[in-house]
């Protein structure tokens, strides 16, 4: 049988079939028309008409960066619909069949030869953070090495942070910041320390955070805190100049739910920066979320991608920064086509897919719509460029 990858683009195509019927004897050659119709090259959807292709790839913003099946090249959304596409319960058998021999079930690549896929898997699966330093951590009081550039030397121009909540309010529901952490890539503390939250403390939450009264009685307040770290992320500069188009030094911050850690912290922190977003968070990062478009745990995405559990029992900051930080570095490390602009709300990319255009985009092939069409999301990978 001819292969479905030859027909992508036929509008007609015949197929030379072995098929039993009524008039033919078992094993007689037949000679089908097949209509193949309007297919995308992105994610091989078929249209019977030209003008709802063109209306899917306005509302697609399919690109260069979407992780992509390594065998018949399908676009998908995220790595969850992909690792659906590879190994799911209704995968592309053909797909499946090459992963399955030289695949990574972590990064799901496809590698060379199964002697490749060793080599690689062995650095692709990550260890866990050691369990004397968790320790180690649990008993740390205050680690300050935050500093903020004078402009001759450069520190860590990314980092990642977590934090930790206790109880307060009558029902103990209120989440009331009580030890946080920050690292930078190379996973050293740059912060970290016991919080004493501004209201009561209602409930400890023992069992996950391992925080006892004695840690906050000569903790640091909030508001000191609080002021710390936002001078420290903002790099020492105003927040209007953080907030105007030509940002300024302000660092990147990567997490995991960082609106809800920067709340309970009461730090600003704006997510717009020279490069459209400060923020690197992996529970909004759409590579890394459900193919429902929701959130992933931490919990899930470092034991699906990186290959090691977390937060088993008493959860630590820092092993909440670690994960996350290498989350980052690994989507920051994948390699993409260059493109000479970046997203689809770009103002050079705002009439790629405009309604006038609908009778020159319906004359356009697939992979000329492809190549005007652009992402609605900031690939981590041009943090590399």
């Amino acid at each position: 049988m001819e292969s479905a990858d030859n027909l992508r683009y036929s509008s007609i195509s015949i197929l030379h079939l072995k098929l039993p019927t009524c008039s033919c004897k078992p094993g007689d050659s037949l000679f089908v028309f097949i209509m193949v119709k309007n297919m995308t090259n992105s994610c091989f959807k078929q249209y019977n008409r030209m003008e709802h292709l063109v209306d899917h790839m306005r509302t697609s913003f399919h690109s260069v960066h979407e992780p992509t099946c390594g065998v018949c090249k399908k676009h998908c959304r995220s790595y969850e619909s992909l690792r659906e596409h590879l190994i799911g319960p209704l995968p592309k058998q053909e797909c499946k069949s090459l992963f399955n021999i030289r695949g990574c079930r972590f990064c799901l690549a496809i590698l060379d030869s199964p002697y490749a896929l060793r080599v690689h898997q062995d650095r692709c699966q990550l260890s866990g953070v050691n369990y004397g330093i968790l320790a180690h951590m649990a008993n740390l009081g205050l680690r300050d090495g935050l500093t903020i550039d004078n402009g001759y030397s450069r520190g860590s121009q990314v980092v990642a942070l977590a934090c930790k909540t206790v109880g307060g309010g009558s029902d103990r529901s209120l989440d009331l910041c009580a030890r946080v952490c920050i690292i930078d890539e190379n996973e050293n503390i740059i912060f970290h320390s016991y919080v004493k939250p501004p209201i009561p403390v209602t409930s400890y939450r023992y069992e996950t955070t391992g925080i006892r009264p004695e840690h906050l009685r000569d903790a640091l307040p909030l508001r000191q805190i609080q002021r710390r770290i936002q001078d420290f992320l903002c790099n020492g500069e105003p927040m209007w100049k953080i907030r105007s188009p030509k940002g300024g030094k302000a660092r990147i911050l990567v997490g995991h739910g960082l609106d809800h850690d920067l709340d309970k912290m009461q730090v600003e922190y704006p997510p717009v920066m020279i490069r459209l977003f400060a923020y690197r968070d992996t529970a909004k990062y759409p590579p890394l979320m459900k193919t429902s478009k929701l959130s992933n745990s931490l919990k899930y995405l470092t034991q699906t991608y990186l290959g090691y559990d977390i937060q088993n029992g008493i959860q630590d900051p820092y092993e909440d920064c670690v994960a996350t930080m290498r989350l980052y570095l690994r989507m920051r490390r994948q390699v993409h086509r260059r493109q000479d602009s970046l997203l689809a709300s770009d103002p050079q990319n705002r009439n790629n897919f405009s309604s006038w255009r609908q009778g020159e985009l319906e004359r356009m092939s697939p992979e000329e719509m492809l190549a005007i069409s652009r992402s609605d999301y900031y690939c981590w990978c041009l943090d590399s460029a």
